[in-house]
This record gives C-alpha cells, sequence and structure tokens, in this order.
C-alpha cells in the first residue's frame, strides 16, 4: 500500500501566480477608475468650454426710460456797491462849476442890469436808509448885479423899489440916483437829490431822481440898504440843477452797462468742457453748460451801500461728444422778489450704463474665493459680474467656479448665482451699497449634475456680497467733480471795476435713479459767490 506525502502548505510557486495576479487585478482597477475620473473631470471642462454655464435670467420688470439727462444749476451773485464808489462816480460825472443871468424884474427902474450868478460845488456825499439814496453837495458862488439905478422914473419908483428889494430898503434910497450901481453877495446853500432806484425789465436802472436846492439867507447891499439873496437866484439855480439831473436821469435810464456786464457772464457760462476719462480706455466725457433764464431782485439800500442780487439758471448735462452749446440771450429780465444769499449750485447727471457698472463691479470682486479665511465645505471664486434692473431692485448674476472640499476628488463646477438687491447711494462715501440681498441660484453647470453645490456656495456669496457689496464711484464722478469745483473757483476774479469771491463749500453725489440699461448718479458742488463793485463806470 502506497504512501502520500503530507501537504504543508501551497506551493510557492502557485503562490506567487496568485499574488501576482491580486496585484495586477488592483492596478487595473486604479487604472480604470483614473481614466474614468480623469475622463469625467476632461468632459465636465470640455462641456464648460463648449457650453459655457448661461443660466436663465428671472423675467425682468422692464422700466420706463429716464427723462433726458438735464441738471439745473443755479448762479446767485449778491452785488454790493459802497455807497462811497456811488459818491465817487457821481462826482465825476457832474460838473463842478455852474452860472448864469438872472432875467431882471425892474427893468423900468433898473437899467442896463447884469444880474450875474457863478456857483462852484464841493464834493458829492451819499447816505442811504430805508431803500432810499440820498446825494449833496454843497454850493458856494457869487452873485454879481450891475447896472443904473435912477428915480427919473417918477413916483413909481417907490414902489417898484419896495417890490423889488422891499419896503424898507425902497424907504432908505429914497431919492437917490445910482448911475453905476455894482453889488454883490455870497451865495451859501446845499443841492441834494434823493434816488429810490428800481430795475426795469429791459435790463435798465430807473434811478427815480428828484432835486432840491436850499440856499442860505444871504443879503445884497445896494446903496447901503440889504437885499435878500435866495429870492432873486433861487429860481434860476433850481432850474439849471434841475436840468443837470434830468439829464444824469436820461443817461442812467438809457445805460447799457448793466446789460453788457450780465451778457458777459451769460456767454462765459454757454460753454461745453472736457472732462477727464473716467476709466481706462473709456470715452471722453464733456460737461455742457447752456445758460436758460436771468433774474434779479429790487435794489435794497442800507447806510452802507447799495445791495441787488442777480443770477443765471443754466442746464447742464453730461454728453460724450464736445458740442456748442446755442444760449441766446434773453430780451428781458425777470424780476423776483427775493433771491437767496449769494451761492452757486451745479448739478450735473451722470449716466452710467449698466454693462459699465457691471466691469466696476467685476474689478473689485473678480478672482475673490470666499470664505476668504478657507472655512466652510465650499470654495467659491467668482469669474464674472453682471448687473441689470428689475422693478425697483438691481439683479446681481455672479458666475462662480464652485469646488467641495469634504470628498477626496474634490469635485467643482461653475454656476451662475444671481441675488436680488436694492441700491443705495453714500453720498458721503461716493459708493454704491446693495441693500436688502436676496439669493435665488440656477446653474446650467454639468447639466444640472452640481446644481447641489451652487446652492451650498450661495449662503457664503450672499455673506460675502453683505460685506463687500459696495460699488465705488469715485472714479467715474471725480472728474466731473473737479471740473465743477474749477468752475466756481474760477469765478473768483477782479476785473472791470468788480471784485468776485467764490469759493466751493462741498461737492458730493447727489440723488440715484435708473432704468432699464443705466443708472443715472447726480454730482452736486455748492459754492459762495458775492461780488462787490469797486469802481462804476463812467456816467
Amino acid at each position: 500500500m502506497g504512501t502520500t506525502e503530507p501537504c504543508h502548505g501551497q506551493n510557492p510557486s502557485i503562490r506567487f501566480i496568485r499574488t501576482a495576479f491580486d496585484i495586477m487585478r488592483f492596478k487595473s482597477i486604479a487604472i480604470a477608475a483614473l481614466i474614468l475620473a480623469g475622463s469625467f473631470f476632461i468632459s465636465l471642462e470640455v462641456m464648460d468650454w463648449m457650453w459655457p454655464p448661461r443660466a436663465t435670467k428671472p423675467v425682468l420688470v422692464k422700466l420706463p426710460p429716464l427723462p433726458s439727462a438735464t441738471g439745473q444749476s443755479q448762479f446767485i451773485a449778491p452785488v454790493t456797491i459802497p455807497l462811497g464808489v456811488i459818491a465817487s462816480a457821481l462826482d465825476r460825472a457832474a460838473p463842478r462849476e455852474f452860472g448864469g443871468k438872472a432875467d431882471n424884474p425892474v427893468n423900468q427902474i433898473l437899467t442896463d442890469a447884469d444880474i450875474d450868478w457863478h456857483i462852484a460845488r464841493g464834493a458829492i456825499t451819499t447816505t442811504g436808509g430805508q431803500d432810499a439814496l440820498a446825494i449833496s453837495t454843497p454850493l458856494n458862488g457869487k452873485l454879481t448885479v450891475t447896472g443904473s439905478l435912477s428915480t427919473a422914473a417918477g413916483s413909481p419908483l417907490n414902489n417898484a423899489l419896495g417890490n423889488l428889494f422891499g419896503a424898507k430898503a425902497a424907504q432908505q434910497i429914497g431919492n437917490i440916483s445910482i448911475k453905476s450901481l455894482n453889488a454883490n453877495a455870497a451865495i451859501n446853500g446845499t443841492a441834494t437829490a434823493t434816488s429810490r432806484p428800481r430795475l426795469t425789465p429791459d435790463w435798465h436802472f430807473d434811478p427815480q431822481l428828484t432835486a432840491q436846492v436850499t440856499l442860505a439867507n444871504n443879503s445884497l447891499s445896494v446903496a447901503g440898504a440889504k437885499v435878500a439873496v435866495p429870492a432873486q437866484v433861487k429860481p434860476v439855480i433850481d432850474k439849471t440843477v434841475n436840468e443837470q439831473v434830468g439829464r444824469l436821469q436820461q443817461r442812467l435810464r438809457t445805460d447799457e452797462n448793466f446789460r453788457r456786464a450780465m451778457q458777459q457772464q451769460w456767454t462765459r457760462s454757454c460753454k461745453s468742457i472736457a472732462l477727464p476719462s473716467p476709466a481706462p480706455g473709456a470715452p471722453p466725457l464733456f460737461l455742457e453748460m447752456r445758460p436758460v433764464k436771468a433774474m434779479a431782485a429790487q435794489p435794497q439800500i442800507d447806510n452802507a451801500a447799495v445791495r441787488l442780487a442777480v443770477g443765471l439758471q443754466a442746464e447742464t448735462r453730461i454728453v460724450d461728444h464736445e458740442t456748442t452749446p446755442q444760449c441766446p440771450f434773453p430780451a428781458t429780465l425777470d424780476l423776483v422778489p427775493a433771491l437767496n444769499q449769494g451761492r452757486v449750485n451745479i448739478g450735473v447727471p451722470i449716466d452710467i450704463p449698466f454693462a459699465q457698472l457691471g466691469k466696476i463691479a467685476e474689478a473689485q470682486l473678480k478672482g475673490r474665493t470666499f470664505p476668504e479665511d478657507g472655512s466652510g465645505a465650499i470654495a467659491t471664486r467668482i469669474k464674472s459680474v453682471d448687473i441689470d434692473a428689475s422693478g425697483d431692485r438691481l439683479l446681481v448674476s455672479l458666475l462662480v467656479h464652485a469646488k467641495e472640499k469634504a470628498s477626496w476628488f474634490g469635485l467643482g463646477a461653475d454656476a451662475t448665482v444671481r441675488i436680488w438687491s436694492r441700491p443705495v447711494l453714500d453720498a458721503d462715501a461716493e459708493v454704491l451699497r446693495l441693500t436688502d440681498l436676496s439669493v435665488a441660484v440656477t446653474s446650467d453647470a454639468a447639466f444640472g449634475l452640481f446644481g447641489a453645490l451652487a446652492q451650498r456656495a450661495a449662503p457664503y456669496l450672499q455673506q460675502a456680497l453683505q460685506e463687500h457689496a459696495t460699488i465705488d464711484l469715485k472714479t467715474l464722478s471725480s472728474g466731473a467733480q473737479q471740473k465743477l469745483a474749477a468752475i466756481i473757483s474760477g469765478l473768483q476774479a477782479e476785473q472791470n471795476g468788480a471784485k468776485v469771491a467764490a469759493s466751493v463749500t462741498r461737492v458730493r453725489l447727489g440723488e440715484i435713479s435708473f432704468d432699464s440699461s443705466k443708472l443715472r448718479v447726480g454730482v452736486e458742488a455748492t459754492g459762495t459767490l458775492n461780488v462787490t463793485v469797486t469802481q462804476l463806470p463812467s456816467l
């Protein structure tokens, strides 16, 4: 009977073959898995390249177009004319000496009479109050009477002498016969005029002048008798002064200096001004100013000056090309009850297309990954930003790449995250803030296979926008702000007998509005403006 050799284990050759087979099988599985995973990710990249994610936007509520982008600007200038300046102008214009001859009221008694008077005026002074201007000047001169006085006319002489020189003088003269009479007396007095100037709609001043002459009660000595001077010369002096005042009033009523000065400012305000480019590569912009209205308030007069306020109202807008605005000067001046204190207020609307606004936001957010501290199971990197308007809200569309970090594979895909918001302007910081955020997620990534990634990424994006949801408008508005400030500062000058004091008090962004295609931001510049007249033109 044969014996069998006991088996103490498998043949080493068999064990080696089996081990090799297991290793090969594991490698095959691993290689297959890698190939499958690689093919999968390559397929995703190819699909992203061939069919980039374009999630369908929600239905947007279309808005009516904004009205024409025109702002209103005002230049209100209080004009101060010191009383001393007015006195100086009148002093240069008024004749310093005047005279004439008086009629002989009693030629039957005083024959070959020559009644001559000559007056020199002093410096003209002005005082004011209760909206009236008082003008005065001292008068000093001499009255000279030459001729022949005789009693040959008979008994009517005494009556005639009494009529001419008074009863007492006639009694003293008696029957004296004077063949050659030469008498003189001093003339002293004051000429005053009162003016209540009013502006007229045809760009002129109506001075509304009234004049009065007051003479001291001097006397004339005729053959030892004292004769009162005012009664003899005041009528002719009144006539002369009133003629001078009448000519001055007519000159002032037809003077064109006020109209010319306002027309010069009107023409200077009608222009197109180049603005700095709001962004590299952006088209140039121009600020167009077009005055449309001139206004003034009636003069007010106090004890120091005549004060009146004049102003221009202009339309301003931002355009993308240089223009030559047409600004016809108005035929009539708009007279208003009162104007505010001197100020300049220039308002300019700037229209920002939402495509450009999206690029501004994209420059701030593109390439950033949220959460920025690396926490969380999802890492979301922003690739692009678009902004649209719908009703009273803005829709911010973020194309993001969301990648999960929990698994070994680190799967990720592109998704479009949409965030509703309301824009609020922070004028002091010059930024547009997005408030009332609400997130809606849509994704075409990998044909919906990774929609859950976008859903998980949304809270991180919402938090990120809450912390960073500001659109910096400084670059867009800085050029306009600089130009507006320069316009106000450029008003300050001293020329043509006037000193203009102008200063910028504030330059800021104003209100915002938008339609379906653009956001409109108002830029406002305010300042002070005062004009002091240092010299009036010749009258």
